[in-house]
């Protein structure tokens, strides 16, 4: 017999984790494409949350100006979301790589803005630099066990495995105008369209009233103490 729904989906809402939350962004956009409705409701609820952007988003269209056109609207959706504080790092985009000079950096980042919550993307996403950012954010916080956070990832561009389900119906027609913000990406794709798809599409096990969602999935300690790798290996068996 395999497994039933219930211990593939989560069917029903979680509550926003403790603050102050600190997100991984691969490109300037992935942080509201994928999780700006639970941003959103992170700052009216007065959560204190940071974001970094890894890559400077230079492959993103034909522009010459380009890195510093998606910098400019990172900032514009930034003020939106309420961030603390937003960094935008110089990684290259599409060669985002967990090196060891990256890694000591970032776990320095995560012991510098101490969060209660670090939020990375989902490990089955399709972009490289999306499971790059992944497996990067991964070994961090695996330098630095006396940090006791919250892992959780959080789906940008397809549906990964996911675990809990944050409500975002109130929310949803503003995180469409903070789309709005990155012009330079959605003439390049209809994201607008496809990430409201998405929210809407991860209602599928909620009650009628709950019209959009996003998903993440929350890792548990005995998670954390071993490899990425292990633990998709592990959460992909329970569809088998």
């Amino acid at each position: 017999m395999l497994n039933p729904e219930h211990m593939l989906l989560p069917y029903s809402l979680s509550d926003l984790p403790a603050g102050p939350w600190l997100v991984f962004a691969p490109h300037a956009d992935d942080e509201t494409y994928g999780m700006g409705g639970t941003l959103l409701r992170a700052r009216d609820k007065g959560i204190e949350t940071h974001v970094i952007v890894l890559t400077d988003g230079a492959l993103g269209g034909d522009r010459d100006d380009l890195v510093a056109i998606r910098r400019n609207e990172v900032k514009q959706a930034a003020k939106a979301l309420g961030l603390a504080s937003l960094q935008c790092w110089d990684e290259p985009d599409r060669g985002l790589a967990a090196t060891p000079a990256l890694l000591t950096k970032t776990a320095a980042e995560i012991a510098k803005i101490s969060p209660k919550t670090v939020f990375f993307p989902a490990p089955l996403e399709a972009h490289p630099d999306h499971r790059a950012a992944a497996a990067l954010v991964w070994q961090a916080l695996q330098r630095s066990p006396e940090l006791r956070v919250t892992a959780m990832s959080y789906e940008i561009g397809n549906q990964n495995p996911i675990n809990t389900m944050i409500d975002t119906t109130a929310v949803i027609n503003e995180k469409a105008r903070v789309m709005t913000c990155y012009n330079s990406q959605n003439t390049e794709n209809n994201y607008e369209e496809l990430v409201l798809s998405l929210d809407k599409g991860r209602t599928f096990t909620m009650p009628p009233e709950v019209s959009h969602c996003e998903g993440f999935y929350t890792y548990s300690d005995a998670q954390r103490s071993k490899t990425l790798h292990e633990v998709i290996r592990e959460i992909v068996a329970l569809y088998f």
